[in-house]
């Protein structure tokens, strides 16, 4: 599939915008102002888009499907369009081989810098993610940069949890807090649904849960707050209530700090670890809120949208 444009001279930001656009779109140039995408509907969809843009900006332009005859073969062509997502593929690589060095440098120490190197994997992880839509012929780039990042990903995990002192010691033995009845504030969403699936799954199976409008409230005998004012566990400076809750019961586990990461971005809205799963998952917690007016319901659908991503953190590290 061709695009062959026309640009006017001036603005000149038109050139740079198409220009930009065209790389997202992963086409090639074969030619001055000739650019090639695979054919397929999308490909057309897209150029016919493209074009639109051109011809409000002043400029004009033609597509056209070709069959190439002489001068350029197809392997040729889809030689270049390798070359160009080797090119990608290698600029991810050398980043993510230098923030590895990094870690290696600062294994001893690594807890302060850990959410920063977070975010830098996770922006990595996106461009990837956006490379691997244009990578129409399956370079092999793609294998090594995918192993670059779940290895970081992994090591990350695995070096805070080995070097981090933990910021709130472990006070509670889990035996203490079965049999009783964890209070929260109705209405629960991401933190409050994330507690109590963490409570059910790893302290108490058959835990009781309740749910109070008021915002102060005063514990009776055998309960437990969470999530709310005076609670015995809720945010602590930047920690929301799930990461106060995981490191005051102790449980070490790095499935469990991915989780955390997650439950804190959506919670608190800080982009702090920067993790692929975020997004995702807000969507698919403000649906069972929007399904869900009844509380407990919504702890029984949230428990088990977290006991998948649970399994998939936990196999993930296993690979």
């Amino acid at each position: 599939m061709l695009l062959i444009p026309q640009l006017p001279s001036k603005p000149a930001y038109l050139r740079v915008k198409i220009w930009r656009r065209l790389q997202r779109l992963g086409a090639i140039s074969v030619k001055n102002s000739v650019y090639v995408l695979p054919a397929s509907e999308q490909a057309l969809e897209d150029f016919q888009w493209l074009l639109r843009e051109i011809e409000q900006g002043g400029g004009e332009g033609m597509i056209c499907e070709a069959n190439l005859i002489d001068g350029l073969t197809d392997q040729e062509v889809q030689g270049l369009f390798d070359a160009a997502r080797d090119a990608d593929y290698g600029e991810i690589a050398s980043q993510l081989r230098t923030i590895a060095a990094a870690i290696r440098r600062k294994r001893k120490a690594l807890t302060n810098e850990a959410p920063e190197l977070k975010s830098q994997v996770a922006k990595l992880r996106r461009r990837f993610t956006e490379v691997n839509a244009i990578d129409f012929f399956g370079d092999a780039g793609r294998v090594i940069v995918e192993g670059l990042l779940s290895e970081l990903e992994t090591r990350l995990i695995d070096a805070v949890a080995s070097d981090q002192k933990e910021r709130l010691a472990p006070s509670e033995n889990s035996a203490e807090l079965v049999g009783k009845t964890w209070v929260t504030r109705s209405g629960v969403h991401v933190d409050r649904i994330a507690c109590a699936w963490l409570v059910r799954r790893f302290v108490d199976p058959e835990a009781h849960f309740k749910f109070v409008s008021v915002k102060n409230y005063d514990a009776e005998p055998g309960e437990l707050r969470f999530d709310m004012f005076k609670a015995e566990f809720t945010h602590v400076g930047d920690m929301c209530s799930f990461e106060v809750l995981l490191e005051r019961i102790g449980l070490n586990d790095p499935a469990l700090r991915a989780i955390a990461e997650i439950v804190h971005d959506i919670d608190l809205k800080d982009g702090k670890f920067g993790r692929e799963q975020v997004a995702g998952i807000a969507h698919v917690i403000a649906g069972i809120c929007v399904s869900q007016k009844d509380d407990l319901a919504r702890v029984e659908r949230g428990s088990a949208l977290f006991d998948d991503t649970y399994e998939y953190f936990r196999k993930k590290r296993g690979r």
